[in-house]
């Protein structure tokens, strides 16, 4: 049929851009945030490309379902305000001849959002803890970046170094401050490099430098000079992956042994593209507007929606999480009760557009004029 096809491609093209602009503002926001970990010492600066993916791919199924809502709401604002429904319902149409094309255009986008929310973006959560994991457990030296203090993990600990040499793990002019009982005692080198004692334990071996030891605000340093001087760095070894968050375990593992924990978040990974087929349907009757009125109300009206629904589902993956409801009791009601106020919403407009004579409507569209005008008179 014309109509579909050209409604199908019409919100090909809406979706797309919808998607540009949100995807757009999430890789900005994303990049902003992970630099500033990187700046700060939080994260590997060779990470931030990883990291920022991974956090896309945490992200997409909520901009999927925001797309998908919105260029199905813009499409049939657009429809009302051109005066095109007007000429859809003079011909005998019905909304309800919307649906189909509409779960047509937007059954892609609900398979996808369940794919990202099922299976992806566990897997980018598992990934991105591990980068971070990682970073937190390398050595102290290891985590300096060069013209940067760092604290070390035992927060008795102070480097700084200058530069690092390119294809080696060596660093150039090295500044440790280390806080003790009896004092402070401060190092400088102009190289250090880590070393492992083959038993777990980590050094770090400064080369040619000036150790100095005393309390602060007393005349009473001690100095002396070396060649070679190892202090211990770290006597542990990384052990990734021992608690692993229930937002990175697998779909398949939440279902082995599953608890009130790993329920909630079930819940709310198989809520996702649920919420992506009602706010679709949603759109259709929501998107009536008056052809002389804006359709910025539509549109915050619409952000509105989707943010109660969202906290909604989060108050319910609370309410498993923490014993208040059973999963089996809590991961419906919202959607049903959602389901019941879009068909509200379709006999609503159905009933209101049935009183409008055909004979009316062409003779609102001849004289510009909104429909219920043209009946009140």
């Amino acid at each position: 049929m014309i109509f579909q096809r050209a409604l199908r491609r019409e919100l090909a093209s809406s979706a797309g851009a919808t998607f540009t602009v949100l995807f757009s503002i999430l890789v900005t926001w994303t990049l902003i945030s992970i630099l500033g970990k990187a700046a700060g010492g939080k994260v590997a600066s060779g990470d931030v490309i990883a990291l920022i993916v991974f956090a896309v791919l945490n992200y997409l199924p909520t901009i999927l379902i925001l797309t998908s809502f919105i260029s199905v709401l813009m499409v049939v604002t657009r429809s009302y305000r051109d005066s095109e429904m007007v000429v859809w319902f003079a011909s005998g149409q019905s909304l309800m001849r919307w649906v189909y094309p509409v779960l047509t255009f937007g059954l892609p986008l609900v398979v996808l959002t369940a794919a990202l929310s099922l299976f992806a973006t566990p897997w980018a959560k598992m990934k991105s803890t591990e980068f971070v994991e990682r970073f937190e457990k390398r050595e102290d030296l290891k985590k300096v970046s060069p013209g940067q203090f760092k604290e070390s993990t035992g927060s008795n600990r102070v480097f700084f170094v200058e530069g690092a040499a390119a294809g080696s793990n060596a660093v150039q002019n090295v500044f440790v401050n280390t806080i003790e009982k009896d004092g402070n005692t401060v190092v400088v080198a102009k190289e250090g490099v880590i070393e492992s004692d083959g038993k777990g334990g980590q050094f770090l071996v400064l080369k040619n430098g000036r150790r100095y030891q005393g309390v602060p605000g007393q005349a009473d340093f001690q100095s002396m000079e070396f060649e070679r001087y190892s202090m211990r760095v770290t006597t542990k070894v990384p052990v990734l992956g021992q608690n692993v968050p229930f937002g990175s375990m697998s779909t398949a593992a939440l279902l082995v042994e599953p608890n009130r924990y790993m329920l909630a978040e079930l819940l709310w990974r198989i809520a996702s593209p649920i919420m992506c087929v009602l706010l679709m349907l949603l759109a259709i009757p929501l998107g009536f507007v008056n052809p002389r009125a804006g359709s910025s109300v539509n549109l915050m009206l619409a952000m509105l929606i989707f943010i109660t629904y969202s906290n909604l589902i989060k108050v319910s993956e609370a309410s498993v999480a923490q014993g208040k409801a059973s999963f089996s009791a809590a991961w419906w009601p919202l959607h049903l009760l959602v389901a019941l106020s879009v068909l509200a919403l379709f006999a609503w407009r159905l009933n209101v557009n049935h009183r409008y004579h055909p004979l009316v409507l062409l003779n609102a569209i001849k004289h510009r004029r909104n429909p219920r005008e043209a009946i009140a008179k």
